[in-house]
């Protein structure tokens, strides 16, 4: 059929009609939720870790990046595999503890948290060296001040490192959510969706409406919600950050 004018009926859909729209897009902030929290629970703690001189400290550096620098979707078939219910590793591992073995990615209580687990071990090392150079940024003058009214590392890390750090902190969580917001790759290779919706998020329905239901337009008006969504995040935390940004100063 000829293409035909319907006019904001596509987004009247989705916003009314489509509840596999509103799970995808739980589904979207949830899984990106989980997983930047995460990250940014390592990423802080191995930079502040690395933070400092020691022996091998670049290697360890270079070890750290590796994930980061591999194809994702090469990523994605290796913990495809490490999932695999028969002869993946993590199974393997559970049942030589005498534990039962599980369903991982054929669950779908499971499978969202999966993948979290996998986009925490290829994007940490990102989370880790925006915050270790926001570290090596910060001035010696206020934590040596601490030291000689007898301010504890604890006291230091709350009072001194998390203020000072914060517009780093808010900048690498600009970067890794609008990042997390849009995660096809590994999603689309290890579960296409599945199983049944239960890790289907707005990249990969309207992936699924595009070219296999070929509904171009309702793709194209998700597309374009999707995009108001991460815009949205992406001015929120530009807004956080200018305010950090002037606490700071």
């Amino acid at each position: 059929q000829p293409p035909r004018f319907v006019g904001l009926d596509n987004y009247e859909h989705f916003l009314s009609n489509d509840d596999r729209f509103f799970d995808a897009m739980f589904r979207t902030f949830l899984f990106t939720i989980g997983a930047v929290a995460v990250q940014l629970f390592l990423g802080l703690g191995i930079a502040l870790l690395l933070h400092g001189k020691f022996p091998g400290q670049n290697i360890i550096k270079t070890l750290i990046l590796l994930p980061m620098v591999a194809t994702p979707v090469a990523i994605g078939m290796a913990w495809l595999l490490m999932y695999e219910p028969t002869i993946g590793v993590f199974n393997h591992l559970l049942r030589s503890f005498g534990m039962q073995a599980q369903p991982w990615l054929g669950s779908q209580s499971q499978a969202l948290i999966c993948l979290i687990v996998v986009d925490v071990w290829q994007w940490t090392p990102m989370m880790t060296m925006i915050l270790l150079a926001g570290l090596t940024t910060l001035p010696e003058e206020p934590f040596e001040a601490a030291r000689v009214d007898g301010a504890g590392s604890i006291q230091r890390f709350f009072y001194l490192v998390l203020p000072m750090l914060m517009p780093t902190i808010l900048t690498a969580l600009l970067l890794r959510s609008i990042e997390a917001l849009k995660t096809f790759d590994i999603i689309y290779t290890m579960t296409r969706g599945g199983p049944g919706f239960a890790t289907e998020t707005l990249n990969t329905y309207a992936y699924v409406l595009s070219f296999e239901y070929f509904r171009m337009g309702r793709a194209s008006s998700l597309l374009v919600i999707f995009f108001a969504i991460v815009l949205g995040v992406s001015l929120l935390f530009v807004q956080l950050r200018n305010i950090a940004e002037a606490r700071r100063t």
